[in-house]
């Protein structure tokens, strides 16, 4: 089978990467070791592009990015834009959190905080760690990354 592009960036990211490409053995253990790491990310995100789910990946990476924001114009903009491509209904990389969850988000909006959309995160990972990342190790995309640079 084709490697996408995402995943031979991977393959290229750990080769050509100060990470080391050992990690790759890592990503099997956990999926907090998979996302630890830059190239697992992309791995994952490839695979997740493959199962029409590439939005929770990129919805949890928006989440970890947006903790990291220390200026309130800046937290306010990047919430807006989170709320907008991934939380809002109908939107254009929607995910699937309760409506309870999605309410909450949108009612407190115009003041968000760092811890704004931490429910909706954890609901996405847990997603991701039960449903997505057991199918992500038994496929092509993950198989042909640990045998070009795995030790087992």
């Amino acid at each position: 089978m084709q490697r996408t592009l995402l995943s031979e960036m991977a393959i290229k990211f750990c080769c050509f990467s100060q990470e080391p490409v050992d990690d790759v053995d890592c990503w099997g253990e956990s999926i907090e070791k998979l996302l630890s790491c830059k190239a697992g990310q992309l791995a994952f995100q490839d695979f997740l592009k493959s199962e029409y789910s590439e939005e929770n990946i990129l919805f949890w990476l928006a989440c970890e990015e947006y903790k990291n924001i220390t200026s309130a114009p800046e937290m306010i903009s990047r919430a807006n834009q989170i709320y907008t491509e991934f939380v809002q209904t109908e939107a254009p990389r929607q995910v699937n959190i309760d409506s309870g969850t999605r309410t909450n988000i949108t009612n407190n909006i115009s003041e968000p905080n760092l811890n704004s959309f931490d429910t909706a995160q954890k609901m996405i990972f847990s997603l991701m760690a039960r449903d997505c990342y057991p199918r992500f190790l038994k496929s092509d995309i993950y198989q042909s990354v640990l045998q070009k640079h795995g030790k087992r």
